[in-house]
C-alpha cells in the first residue's frame, strides 16, 4: 500500500521549545491534510516507532469557510481542508503559522486579528432589534465588490504571507484594510469612515504596506486585497488633505 510521509513542527506549549516529527500513513484517494492528521492521530506512532502524544490542530468547517484550519503546508500559508495531498511533494512539511503565538502544536492565538478588527470598526452599528423598515440601497457594482471582501474568513494566511506584518512595524495587514474599505462602502456603516480612515493613516495603518501583494497570492477567498489597498490608500489621501485645508 502506498506510504505518505509527512514531516511536522510540533511544541508541546507556549513556552516551550518546537521540535520536528515524522510520520508515515497510508494513502487515501482524494485525501487532504486533515485526513492525514487525523490518521496519525488515531496511530500517534513516528516513523521510528514510538507511540507520541496526539497532535493538536483545529479545524471546524472542513470546507475552506471557517479559516481556522490555516498552517504552512510546504512552506506555503493555506487551508489544510483544501491542500490535497495528491498536489503535494513528499515529505509533506507541516508547520505552523509563524507570524502568531503557538498555544500547541499547529494551534496559534490569532487574536490579534480579532482587536485589530475592532480597531477598524468591522461591524454595523444598529439603533435597536426592533423592524426599521428597509435600509438603503446601494448599485450592483458595490454589492459585487463588498461581497467579494465580506468572504474574509479573518484566516490569518495574508498575514503570514505578508513581509510587513511583524513585531517591529505593528502594520494591521491587508485583511484590516479590505475590512475598511467594506464597512466604509456600507451606507450605515460609512458612518464611522473618517474614524477607520483616522486608524489607517496611523502607525499601524496603511504606510506599512509595501505592496508587495503576496497576500494576493495566497488569499484563499481570492478577495480583491490590491484594489482595496488602492481605494483605502486614496480615501486616506483626501481625509487628510480636507484636515489640513480646515
Amino acid at each position: 500500500m502506498k506510504k505518505i510521509r509527512c514531516r511536522i513542527k510540533r511544541q508541546d506549549g507556549p513556552n516551550q521549545k518546537p521540535y520536528w516529527q515524522e510520520f508515515e500513513v497510508d494513502y487515501e484517494e482524494n485525501m487532504n491534510v486533515i485526513i492525514l492528521l487525523m490518521k496519525i492521530r488515531q496511530n500517534p506512532v513516528d516513523v521510528n516507532g514510538n507511540v507520541v502524544s496526539p497532535i493538536t490542530w483545529e479545524a471546524s468547517c472542513l470546507e475552506q469557510v471557517c479559516g481556522s484550519c490555516s498552517m504552512v503546508i510546504n512552506g506555503i500559508p493555506q487551508q489544510a481542508c483544501a491542500a490535497l495531498v495528491d498536489k503535494l511533494s513528499q515529505p509533506i512539511t507541516i508547520e505552523p503559522l509563524s507570524k502568531f503565538p503557538v498555544v500547541r502544536d499547529l494551534v496559534v492565538d490569532r487574536g490579534r486579528m480579532f482587536e485589530t478588527l475592532k480597531k477598524v470598526r468591522a461591524w454595523i452599528d444598529i439603533d435597536g432589534t426592533h423592524d426599521m423598515g428597509p435600509g438603503p440601497k446601494y448599485d450592483q457594482k458595490t454589492q459585487q465588490i463588498r461581497y467579494a471582501l465580506s468572504r474574509c474568513m479573518t484566516c490569518g494566511v495574508c498575514l503570514e504571507a505578508c513581509p510587513q506584518y511583524n513585531d517591529i512595524t505593528n502594520f494591521a495587514g491587508p485583511f484590516a484594510i479590505a475590512q475598511t474599505h467594506l464597512f466604509n462602502l456600507h451606507p450605515t456603516g460609512r458612518m464611522f469612515k473618517e474614524e477607520r480612515l483616522k486608524y489607517m493613516a496611523g502607525k499601524e495603518g496603511i504606510a506599512n504596506c509595501s505592496n508587495a501583494q503576496l497576500c494576493v497570492q495566497v488569499c484563499p477567498k481570492e478577495l480583491p486585497l490590491t484594489e482595496a489597498i488602492a481605494e483605502v490608500n486614496a480615501e486616506i489621501t483626501k481625509y487628510l488633505l480636507q484636515l489640513i485645508s480646515r
